[in-house]
């Protein structure tokens, strides 16, 4: 069991948080910005039985990155090995080839109810997420936010018992 979802849209913009910073002079955030660089989104996935976190940064999130990052999910796992794959009612996710995809690949498509994206485990993984990489950042540009954001899944993977992720799960509420 699999559960998918996007996290986004992720702009460079900088971020408030929370740091330690020289008496009398903090670094500063701008307070404006543009977003000449577009915006990325991540899609994301968790594996309910190894507890571990995948994820991949996109320009678009069309069914043509999606199909895209399940395909190279789908090689992580053996082939007679059925997977079920939780989404939400985004429709990329209900596209033709998607479905299409699924059936030939040995993936059965879960869908959750319409407005209980909560009901997905992955929406904890969020929270963490946003703190460990977004908070208090400010990136020159998405292929330094992709590096970050690859980083923390590796960390995370490592360190899955982390109290302080723990601590940021157990703040979302999910089922």
């Amino acid at each position: 069991m699999i559960c998918i979802d996007e996290f986004g849209p992720l702009s460079i913009q900088p971020h408030k948080g929370k740091g330690w910073y020289k008496e009398k002079h903090p670094h500063r955030l701008p307070a404006t910005y543009t977003r000449q660089h577009g915006v990325r989104h991540l899609f994301a996935a968790f594996d309910l039985k190894r507890d571990k976190l995948y994820g991949h940064v996109s320009q678009t999130k069309k069914h043509q990155d999606l199909l895209r990052f399940l395909k190279v999910l789908r090689r992580r796992f053996h082939r007679s090995e059925r997977l079920y794959l939780v989404l939400d009612n985004f429709s990329p996710h209900k596209h033709q080839k998607v479905t299409a995809w699924a059936e030939e690949n040995n993936v059965e498509l879960v869908f959750t109810p319409t407005n209980a994206s909560w009901l997905n485990r992955i929406e904890c993984h969020f929270g963490p997420l946003r703190k460990f990489v977004l908070e208090g950042s400010h990136y020159a540009n998405h292929k330094e936010l992709a590096q970050a954001i690859q980083a923390y899944v590796r960390w995370r993977n490592k360190n899955k018992r982390h109290e302080a992720i723990l601590r940021e799960q157990k703040k979302i509420k999910v089922v």
